[in-house]
């Protein structure tokens, strides 16, 4: 176990950085941060020279892999971070220098167990890609495939496990403060945190992520998911289809190639609402780095380490907020954020209502570019304070992914209304769901169910209440008679003894 003189060194020494790049002052400064944690900030940033503008994704970066992974985390809670850090935040892409390839080829032998020209027959030994947990290397197979090896970078698991340690650590000891720090949940962000990254850090995780992905999106044709070569992936390997596209970001060579961009954005969005609302399976990392145009107007993701579940009880609520914010029903939407405890009880539904209508009303039939769903969460987050709204953090990935598509949707069609391309898929699954075939489907499942459980209730009734008239109950075993009649006499025995001795004792006692 870790002391925590060592925690404590870790925290002073990324504190230093942080300060270094201005990444403390908004903490600082927040009248919500309670005194001890403001002074022990005050002591990171002692000497430090603090630039005017801070740089949060800079620092990040400095601090290494972990922090970058732990950073992307922070985007999606502006809450916690405040809206200027989440902004920033949302530049890191995990782009840092390659590991030479000396290092990762032995990585993949001892992962394969045998040479690699028994699997490979080519392996380009510059990356295509490189990131804080992996680098990418475009390869050919033994058979002829052109495919993507992605491999884990050595030594990053241990790094991980050090700096989420220490996280742990840190969150244990600022929760109990109390205020607005116990509000935010950090033991439990930080523990959403942990289970992201330990499925991030084993690829065959992600391969099955992308083989179910694949599985679920056959409803939207146009969006692709390339296929695992399962023999040629490990926990520290994935060895995936190659992806000739154009990437989403570079709009020029996209109206170069003849694109329509307008259907490209649309078919993420679409893909997206999909996955999250119908499924409740999403691909949680959907920025321009991970999109590709294929011909057709056909929209390829890649890199699924982090993906995102949700249940269907949830779906519903979030199906119903969306819908409500895009018809303007603020009070069936207030009412949902109490029906899912999100509120709690003791505030007012009516005035939860009025503060959502101030959040959605603005963004009604106006054109992303001027009014958008990051804002809108943005607005969420702040009244989030007022009305003591507890962190879900089953909903921070869908939060993040959000604001990643819309980003994505407008860089390739300014105009875009996410409301109007979303209502169609929206409406048409709440009716599904919700609706009266919805319902009754709902109440026959249950009663069968019921109906399949009533002989198993029957014979425990009869067990415990036997029929009158039938065989009367089956006596004791002799032994256990002979027992319990032997006891009772010695214990009668014992007590008339006892007495009798009692009343002797007085007897002598008393003066005559």
């Amino acid at each position: 176990m870790t002391s925590p003189v060592v925690h404590t060194w870790r925290l002073l020494s990324w504190g230093r950085t942080l300060a270094r790049h201005g990444a403390l002052r908004g903490l600082e400064r927040d009248p919500n941060t309670p005194p001890r944690l403001r002074r022990l900030l005050r002591l990171a940033r002692l000497g430090a020279r603090v630039p005017a503008t801070p740089r949060y994704a800079d620092a990040f970066e400095a601090l290494g892999p972990a922090a970058i992974k732990f950073g992307q985390t922070l985007a999606t809670r502006p809450d916690l971070v405040g809206e200027e850090a989440a902004h920033d935040l949302l530049r890191l892409q995990d782009s840092i220098p390659p590991v030479p390839y000396a290092a990762i080829s032995q990585v993949m032998r001892t992962s394969f167990g045998r040479p690699l020209d028994t699997l490979f027959r080519e392996i380009e030994e510059v990356p295509v890609g490189s990131a804080s947990i992996a680098q990418v290397h475009r390869a050919v197979t033994t058979d002829g495939r052109r495919v993507a090896v992605k491999v884990l970078r050595p030594g990053v698991e241990e790094d991980f496990a050090r700096a989420i340690d220490t996280y742990e650590w840190a969150a244990a000891q600022i929760e109990p403060m109390g205020g607005e720090i116990a509000r935010l949940q950090p033991r439990l962000v930080i523990e959403t945190f942990k289970r992201w990254t330990a499925r991030e850090l084993n690829f065959t995780r992600e391969a099955a992520s992308a083989s179910e992905l694949a599985e679920t999106m056959t409803a939207e044709p146009k969006f692709f998911v390339p296929a695992v070569d399962w023999a040629r992936t490990t926990g520290k390997v994935l060895t995936i289809e190659w992806i000739d596209g154009i990437k989403l970001s570079d709009r020029a060579a996209l109206i170069e190639a003849g694109y329509d961009l307008r259907e490209l954005a649309r078919v993420l969005v679409h893909a997206f609402l999909r996955q999250a609302i119908a499924d409740g399976f999403f691909h949680a990392d959907l920025h321009q780095g991970n999109l590709f145009a294929l011909p057709g107007d056909q929209v390829a993701a890649i890199d699924f380490g982090i993906m995102g579940r949700i249940d269907r009880r949830a779906r519903v609520w979030l199906a119903e907020i969306l819908y409500g914010l895009i018809t303007g029903n603020y009070r069936r939407v207030a009412e949902i954020h109490f029906e899912a405890q999100y509120v709690p009880a003791h505030h007012s539904v009516e005035e939860f209502a009025t503060a959502l209508r101030a959040v959605g009303e603005p963004m009604r039939g106006l054109p992303v570019k001027d009014m958008s769903i990051g804002m809108m969460l943005d607005g969420l987050f702040g009244i989030t304070r007022d009305f003591d709204m507890v962190t879900q953090p089953h909903l921070l990935l869908l939060q993040k992914t959000m604001v990643m598509v819309e980003g994505v949707a407008t860089a390739l069609d300014p105009d875009i209304n996410l409301w109007v391309t979303a209502a169609p898929l929206v409406e048409d699954w709440i009716r599904t769901e919700l609706g009266p075939e919805a319902a009754i489907a709902d109440r026959l499942v249950a009663d069968v169910r019921t109906l399949a459980r009533l002989p198993e209730l029957v014979r425990r009734i009869e067990a415990r209440f036997p029929a009158p008239g039938g065989a009367p109950p089956r006596p004791p075993l002799k032994e256990i008679q002979v027992v319990r009649v032997g006891g009772g006499w010695r214990y009668a025995l014992v007590g008339a003894l006892g007495l009798v001795a009692g009343v002797g004792a007085m007897l002598l006692a008393a003066p005559w």
